[in-house]
């Protein structure tokens, strides 16, 4: 039989033990929650600041030249070069100009050094094992293939916005950014095309009659063939832009309303050139025997769907654990602190 002193001694010892572990469950409970809800989930990036290299369709540092009817909607620079050549045919559709070795193309190269800077050096989250995005459903964020190699698109790429209007996708490579003849990029689910950049560490090439989706800012020169067409900007910081027969329309920042990537057909077309937007639905019609056609039908495509990392969102079976342990150990520490004021 105990005696009086050993059992007073023995009390508040088991009182205090209880607090402990239920000390020790809330904590545990409370660190489940906060690894499964993480405030910064991954893939959501801040948007590249143009500058006023957003006023150009195409800028370039030693020449652009254009062979054939082309058509741009946003201004056409150069800087510190002087040389525009192929302007007319090429058509520049007011109030955009063409602007050679001025202080506005100066500043506006100045703005594009700024946007590549920035674009390369952030840092990568989703790194690609295969360099050609072909058939891939990728969702906002960093991209890039293994030590940034050469990029590549032979078909059919779609960017999911997961419903965010600001979504970003920003696709880093040391090297070439190469496109394929008929190519084509979709956005879905509220992505935009102002928020898309593509940082090429060389010189990019866009395949004829591609379709092309957002901003490149090239190191060195840029290639666009002929009737590919470029919801989008085409930026060389060092080179030159060439163009053959193309529609380049200003990236919109209207949010795509897709659901489904369409399948793009692109085809030669004997009398116009027809550019639909992918985020709106205004058409550009352009007179000419050589320019490409665009024509969208909705269907399911197959694509490769990437999965974010576990530093997103909670999933319900793990906040469900979490909030039942924490349930828990509330309880018992109620339950201790009674014991000792009993």
């Amino acid at each position: 039989m105990s005696s009086p002193t050993l059992a007073a001694t023995a009390a508040p010892t088991r009182g205090r033990i209880s607090v402990g572990l239920a000390a020790v469950t809330l904590l545990a409970a409370a660190t489940s929650l906060l690894s499964t809800v993480d405030p910064v989930a991954a893939g959501i990036v801040p948007t590249v600041q143009m500058g006023t290299a957003a006023n150009y369709s195409v800028l370039a540092a030693t020449t652009v030249t254009n062979t054939n009817l082309s058509v741009l909607s946003g201004s056409v620079g150069l800087s510190p070069g002087s040389s525009v050549v192929g302007f007319p045919p090429a058509i520049v559709l007011p109030p955009a100009t063409i602007e050679a070795a001025s202080a506005a193309t100066l500043q506006a190269q100045v703005d594009l050094t700024t946007a590549y800077l920035d674009a390369a050096g952030r840092g990568v989250e989703f790194t690609q094992t295969n360099p050609d995005l072909v058939g891939q459903l990728l969702v906002p964020g960093v991209y890039a293939a293994s030590a940034k190699a050469p990029l590549e698109l032979s078909g059919q790429l779609v960017l999911d916005g997961q419903g965010d209007p600001t979504a970003v996708f920003v696709f880093q490579t040391d090297s070439t950014l190469i496109t394929s003849s008929a190519s084509t990029i979709a956005l879905i689910n509220g992505a935009s095309e102002c928020n898309v950049f593509w940082q090429v560490g060389s010189s990019a090439t866009l395949g004829s009659g591609s379709l092309f989706v957002g901003n490149i800012l090239a190191l060195t020169s840029i290639t666009v063939a002929s009737s590919a067409v470029v919801h989008g900007r085409a930026l060389a910081r060092n080179g030159a832009v060439s163009l053959d027969n193309n529609v380049f329309e200003q990236p919109s920042c209207a949010p795509s309303t897709a659901t489904v990537a369409p399948t793009t057909t692109i085809a030669g077309a004997p009398t116009t050139a027809t550019a639909v937007s992918t985020t709106t639905s205004s058409v550009v019609d352009v007179s000419s025997s050589a320019v490409a056609t665009i024509a969208s039908t909705p269907s399911t495509p197959d694509f490769t769907e990437i999965t974010l990392p576990s530093t997103g969102k909670a999933t319900s079976g793990t906040s469900a654990f979490a909030g039942g342990a924490f349930l828990l150990g509330a309880t018992a520490l109620l339950v201790a602190r009674r014991r000792r004021h009993a």
